[in-house]
């Protein structure tokens, strides 16, 4: 099949408009690999990297099963048969094309390992790691030098969205991008708040990243698209299942520096996300909830039997980051601003942002964040072009 892709000049074509650049034959090679495969495929991993995508490809379907020192072991041999018998079902130049315009379409980025805004990040997940990325909006997030998953249960609480949204808005005020799955409940509650205050945040999805799901997530995830990050490792154009949400998870997990779960029940697919975490050495971390709650029952669980910490706040869910990802004082500083900007706030005159940045001494930047984290804090509230403080602000 790769052959017959790069003879036709479509093919060719429809890889330098998604990726810049004459020079797509590895382009070509492995968004091949992800139309044939399924994600996480550890067969096809090995065979990208003993002979590179497009040798590999040759390989995997060449009808006369030439023998290879690596397959030749009985059980390597049967698993590579029966990884053909699969692949073969898939291996249309047509719907390699078929990926590539629909990218160009929905304005994706092809990201290859090697390009300077692959997440190295992912790549600890070894043979389950990506042999693509696609993205829509700023892929430069997916290497941020802060990065922190928060995930948990579609029917969330009140409490827990709430919970996720302070831990979302506050993490995300202080420069860390925020991971997650673009689900309902929490994952919507995490994207909504780090959004809100201007901050960068990271949705990764099951299906293509031209198909907005949930649906009633449609309005988000565009607002990702534009100010975070949206990214999936199948083609454009795919529909999300069960199974591509459990493998979505590991990448949830690979590339978030932390795991933070926020309520969950006790048989949640967040706890899967959370088993990735742990099993790639990262820090996993879950915030308690009522001990009669069933919805919590999942945290209770991986605080007792899998050594989570108890997380309480965005300063502590910071602690768990790489010592070079913290910022030592960026919890000060946004209580600091916090402050100032209450201070400059009236309940009786709505203020612009560019009026309360000169009364805080803030930049607008700063005071647009800081209005945000009111904001969920309901301390503040939007009027027209302003903004008023709500009760505890004070009048002048």
């Amino acid at each position: 099949m790769i052959d017959e892709l790069v003879s036709q000049q479509d093919a060719l074509d429809a890889a330098r408009r998604v990726r810049g650049t004459d020079d797509v034959a590895e382009a070509l090679a492995r968004v091949a690999w992800s139309v044939v495969t399924d994600p996480g495929d550890a067969v096809a991993a090995t065979l990208v990297r003993e002979f590179g995508p497009a040798d590999g490809m040759r390989f995997a379907l060449d009808a006369r099963g030439r023998s290879w020192p690596m397959v030749r072991a009985a059980g390597a041999r049967r698993a590579l048969d029966e990884a053909r018998a699969r692949w073969r079902q898939r291996a249309d130049p047509a719907a390699v094309i078929d990926a590539l315009r629909r990218a160009q379409t929905a304005g994706a980025h092809l990201l290859l390992p090697g390009d300077p805004d692959w997440p190295l990040a992912v790549d600890d997940l070894d043979t389950e790691a990506p042999v693509v990325l696609w993205a829509r909006g700023r892929p430069e997030l997916l290497t941020s030098a802060a990065r922190v998953a928060i995930v948990g249960a579609r029917a969330a609480t009140a409490y827990g969205e709430r919970v996720a949204a302070d831990l979302s808005g506050d993490l995300a005020a202080a420069g860390t991008a925020v991971v997650s799955g673009g689900a309902y409940g929490i994952d919507g509650a995490a994207h909504r708040a780090a959004l809100t205050v201007g901050g960068g945040t990271i949705a990764v999805l099951a299906g293509g990243v031209d198909r907005p799901y949930p649906a009633g997530h449609r309005n988000l995830l565009t607002r990702i698209a534009v100010d975070g990050v949206v990214v999936s490792e199948v083609p454009c154009g795919t529909a999300p299942t069960r199974w591509r949400f459990l493998a979505r998870n590991r990448l949830i997990a690979a590339l978030g520096q932390a795991t933070v779960v926020v309520e969950a029940g006790w048989r949640s697919g967040s706890l899967n996300t959370a088993g990735h975490a742990a099993t790639l050495g990262r820090p996993l971390g879950a915030v308690p909830g009522p001990v009669t709650s069933a919805s919590s029952a999942g945290c209770h669980r991986l605080l007792r039997e899998y050594d989570a910490v108890c997380v309480t706040s965005a300063a502590e869910v910071a602690e768990m980051l790489p010592i070079d990802a913290r910022s030592p004082h960026a919890h000060d500083a946004t209580e600091e601003g916090r402050v100032l900007l209450l201070r400059a706030l009236s309940t009786r005159t709505a203020r612009t942002e560019a009026q309360l940045a000169q009364r805080a001494d803030l930049t607008v930047e700063r005071t647009r964040a800081l209005l945000g984290l009111l904001d969920l804090d309901g301390l503040a509230r939007r009027d027209g072009d302003g903004w008023r403080g709500i009760g505890a602000a004070r009048t002048s």
